[in-house]
This record gives C-alpha cells, structure tokens and sequence, in this order.
C-alpha cells in the first residue's frame, strides 16, 4: 500500500474504531496500576500499618518489570472466546474486577496477608493486560495511525491513573476505601470490556507460535536484524534525558528550589497532567504528516531543550510563573516525546510475535529510568542542581546521534508496504 493511500484511508469508520477501541483499553491498561500501589499504600498508611511493612508491599510492582518472562504465552494460547489479544484482555479484566471486589473484603488492619496476595494477583493481572493491549495496538494500528494511536493511549493511560489514584483518594476520604475499590471494579470492567468490544481486527493475526518457539524465535529475530546494537541503544536513550530529569525533579523543587508541597503537587498534578496529554496528543496529530524518524528527531530535541525551564529555576529563577513554566514544558514535550516512542516500539515489533517483543521493548526502556537514579543523586549532591540539570540536557545528544546513524533503516522501514 502506498504512503498516499494509507493517509486517504486513515479516517475510515474502520480507522475511528481501531482509535476509539486504543483509547478505551488504554484506560483499561492505565487504571489498576494506582490501585495496586498508592491507592493501597494510603490504605494501609490510614489504617495504622507501619512504615516497613508499607515498603515490602511496594514489591507486587515487580510484576510490571517481570511481564517480558510470561508474554510469550499470551503470544501462544488464545481464549476459546473473541481474537487472542482481545480474549487476553477481557480474561484480565474479568479477573482483575473480582479480585478488586476481594480486596474490598480485606482491610489491612485485619487481614493483611490476603490483601497482599491480592494485590500482587492484581499488579500480575494488570501487567498480563497490558501485555495483551500493546500487542493488539501494534498488530491493528496502520503506519499512519501509531502516532495517534499512541497519543491516545498515553492520555488516557495517564487519565485512569489519575482517576484510581488521586480521585480514589478524594473519594475514598467520603465513602472508605472498600467502596472505591468495588467502584473501580465496575469502572475497570465497563470501560476495558467496552474497548474490547469495539475493537476489530483489521486483518487476520498469523498463526501462534508453537510454546518453546514462543520463548525463543522473538528474541532469535530481534537479534537477527541488522544494527540490531543499534536499535536497542536507541530504545534504551531514547527517554533517557527525561527518566534523568525527573529522577529527582520533586526533590529538587521541594529542597533546592524552595516551592512546597501544596505548590509542588497543584502545578505536577494539574498543570503538568495537562500538559502532558495536551503535548501527547498534539504530537500525535503532527506525526501523520511527519515520517517516524523526522518526529523522533524533532520530539527528541524538545523533550530535551525542555529541561532547560529547570535549569532556569537551578540558576535563580523563581515564582510560581517559573514552576509552571518549567513543569509546563517538560511535561508538554515529554507528551510529545512518548507519543514518537511508542510508534517507534509499534513500527519495530515483528506481529507474529508482538506481545512479547512488545514487552521486550518496553523492559528495555525501563532499564534507562531504573539505573539513572543512583547517578542522579551523586550528581546532585556533588556538584550542584545546576550541574544536575546540565546533565540531564547532555544525556538527550546520545538519543540524537543514534537516530542520525539509524537513518538509513528508517528510510527502509518507511518503504516497506504497509501490514
């Protein structure tokens, strides 16, 4: 198919479901994850429950880091209901609502170790959907679309999460916390179960693989194509001056930029949540009429150019005008940003094998926001915030130079026809 008929079909009947449907899981994929961990953390912390023990309990999000070792078998079996990725989804969600139901049932001042168990089932569960989701939104989404595509599904990723954490607190502090996790449920299984419904596939997904191929032949074809070192540099940097950024970015404008907390948490909360889906969703319009590598540059050198608010506040500027600024744009860029990058991990995921190269993807990319932080804090506590934030700008060049270098293969896979 040709580019100029992949732009005429792009908002088809077709095209506003495939979009509507990303939207709607993506809420779906955004909403337990609040829920699995600040949500009950301020359960436990209103309930009288240490503070270690509240800090053991932050280890069910190990499941959203493992997932890459069980994508492979939602890549093989398939539910004997709906298409493989949407059956996956409705299944998660069906179980994620009665487990959520369960934990209304346990308080963690009386039964602690069930809500535990639960809470872990519940992050095993998310993460098993969002396994599924990514795969579906890179199998269905045409080249045209993944930009938009993933604009969409970051905002409303970002959306739920708000809703299951700051809203479930809100209300929470109303009604007690058994009645917002059984409020959740239903919102999580009406929403998820409705984008599972209005979602199509556009063509048919190739056959599974067999269960030892399902393991092994995504990583052996990864690792087969050319520049392969390349590509996994790239994912890996491509966020890396953000992840660097915002590893200490409250610290920072709490301690040594002297805003409080009520300033500090109105500007992240509101104003900087607005930006985000505002910055994603316009980068997501702007990439259907740039080429995946042309948006990856340009996003790429705002995100980074962007840390230069913070900079400004390091060196003296100050006010609430400042905070907002500098929030504003960070967060307005890095929209940008997160919307090329998951159309990048989109372009590059090979369909017989999207839930697991998918995931592969994204650990990948977690590796940069997991590793930074202890380098962030010897940064910062060394040589200066001003010297912390010049690093944070530094750390954008690599992501650059490994697109000019990767030039060559973007031409190539922008002329591959469309699948």
């Amino acid at each position: 198919m040709s580019a100029g008929a992949e732009r005429a079909v792009a908002w088809t009947p077709d095209s506003v479901r495939r979009l509507t449907a990303i939207t709607l899981l993506g809420f779906a994929s955004g909403l337990p994850l609040a829920l699995s961990s600040s949500t009950i953390e301020a359960w436990c912390a209103v309930s009288g429950l240490s503070i270690k023990t509240i800090g053991v309990l932050k280890l069910v999000g190990i499941a959203y880091v493992a997932k890459v070792f069980w994508a492979p078998l939602v890549d093989r079996f398939a539910w004997p209901w709906l298409t493989r990725r949407r059956g996956w989804a409705l299944a998660t969600q069906v179980a994620m609502a009665a487990v959520l139901l369960a934990m209304a049932q346990a308080p963690p001042d009386q039964a602690l170790l069930t809500l535990a168990a639960l809470a872990l089932a519940l992050a095993f569960l998310s993460a098993t959907q969002d396994i599924a989701i990514d795969a579906y939104r890179a199998d269905q989404l045409l080249p045209p679309e993944r930009g938009l595509g993933a604009a969409l599904g970051v905002g409303a990723y970002r959306l739920a999460m708000l809703a299951s954490g700051g809203l479930a607190l809100v209300l929470a502090d109303h009604a007690g916390f058994p009645a917002v996790l059984r409020l959740m449920a239903a919102l999580l299984l009406g929403v998820g179960a409705l984008g599972v419904f209005v979602g199509r596939e556009r063509d048919v997904a190739p056959p599974p693989p067999r269960l030892l191929s399902a393991f092994v032949d995504p990583i052996r074809e990864f690792l087969s194509r050319p520049n392969v070192g390349l590509w996994i540099a790239l994912i890996v940097a491509y966020k890396l001056a953000n992840a660097f950024a915002l590893s200490l970015s409250s610290t920072f404008l709490l301690r040594g930029a002297g805003y409080t907390l009520s300033q500090v948490g109105w500007a992240n909360k509101v104003f900087g949540f607005s930006a985000l889906i505002v910055g994603a969703l316009i980068g997501g319009v702007l990439m259907r009429r740039l080429s995946l590598f042309r948006a990856l540059a340009l996003f790429g050198v705002l995100q980074t150019l962007a840390n230069f608010g913070f900079y400004a506040l390091a060196l003296g500027w100050t006010g609430t005008p400042a905070l907002l600024t500098a929030i504003g744009l960070e967060n307005f860029f890095s929209g940008m940003g997160s919307a090329a990058f998951v159309a990048l991990l989109m372009a590059l995921t090979d369909k017989r094998y999207s839930a697991t190269q998918f995931a592969l993807f994204t650990a990948l990319d977690s590796i940069g926001r997991t590793f930074v932080g202890p380098l962030a804090g010897i940064v910062a506590q060394d040589y200066g915030w001003p010297a912390y934030w010049a690093m944070s700008i530094a750390f954008g060049a690599p992501a650059l130079w490994l697109l000019w270098l990767l030039n060559g293969e973007f031409a190539r896979m922008d002329a591959r026809p469309a699948s």
